[in-house]
């Protein structure tokens, strides 16, 4: 069976509905045609060149980004710019990109779920409920048993993929509720407070909300942006590879190999 896009959008509709995005978003279909036959899809946080070539390499005709590659509105396409360059390579080549970003964050199953699973939580819910029940900004769950500090933050370390962690406040000695929101959620910090979090895990965290945390005795923890939301993608996979299953779709899905965290760590006595 000849998979269309549109049936893909609509797959996806289902998965993270379009609708759960926020009203300054930009989801769905950016590039492409919605009547144009699938090849294999390529996922990926971020939409940009290095993406754009390795689907191209691979034999992708359609790439699913966290991020959107069209967020505010255009008022150009230069293309010898980053942005141009890649509407222009995409075009050329025929490849369809489609965004799946806030929807992704406030379904039940998206960004926050995977990253809680990916930790070990249970009994999650929503830290900022939405309209629909089990939809929402952020998670908030429970380690059974508690987790040591020690442990804690080993778990951490291996699911973000990461080699420092910045802390603000008091890490406990024992972890059992846990607040957190993958991606840039410094705005929920007070609300996994209130909820009676023993910690707080996002990304992007300001420098006030530090120094609020300070001064409360609450511990926050920045993950970065990319480590926060990187469990989503594969999880991504699954659900349009179990999706293709279910519809017989001769569908292939790859996770991108190219991509990497935008940051590289520096110690004090490396060599620059």
């Amino acid at each position: 069976m000849s998979v269309q896009l549109h049936h893909l959008l609509d797959g996806l509709d289902q998965i993270a509905p379009f609708s759960l995005a926020e009203n300054w978003d930009n989801v769905g279909l950016l590039v492409g045609n919605p009547d144009a036959h699938i090849t294999s899809i390529l996922l990926g946080l971020d939409p940009g060149l290095r993406l754009l070539d390795e689907a191209i390499a691979r034999g992708a005709n359609t790439i699913i980004t966290h991020h959107p590659c069209i967020f505010h509105p255009l008022s150009s396409v230069i293309t010898k710019t980053p942005a141009g360059a890649f509407f222009e390579k995409a075009l050329s080549h025929k490849i369809n990109i489609i965004a799946c970003h806030t929807n992704l964050d406030n379904s039940t199953g998206g960004v926050s779920d995977a990253l809680a699973w990916a930790l070990g939580l249970s009994n999650l819910s929503p830290l900022r409920p939405g309209s629909i029940e089990d939809t929402g900004a952020g998670r908030i769950g429970v380690f059974s048993p508690p987790l040591p500090a020690t442990a804690f933050m080993d778990k951490l370390f291996q699911t973000l993929q990461l080699e420092t962690i910045q802390i603000a406040g008091r890490l406990p000695e024992q972890i059992r509720t846990v607040a957190l929101c993958g991606g840039s959620g410094s705005d929920l910090a007070e609300t996994a407070l209130q909820r009676g979090a023993d910690l707080y895990l996002s990304a992007e965290i300001k420098h006030s909300t530090a120094r609020w945390a300070e001064e409360c005795g609450f511990c926050i923890i920045d993950g970065t942006h990319y480590g926060t939301e990187q469990p989503v993608i594969p999880f991504l996979q699954r659900k349009i590879q179990a999706l293709a299953a279910t519809n017989n779709w001769p569908l292939e899905v790859f996770l991108s190999q190219t991509e990497r965290h935008p940051f590289i760590y520096k110690h004090r006595h490396n060599s620059i």
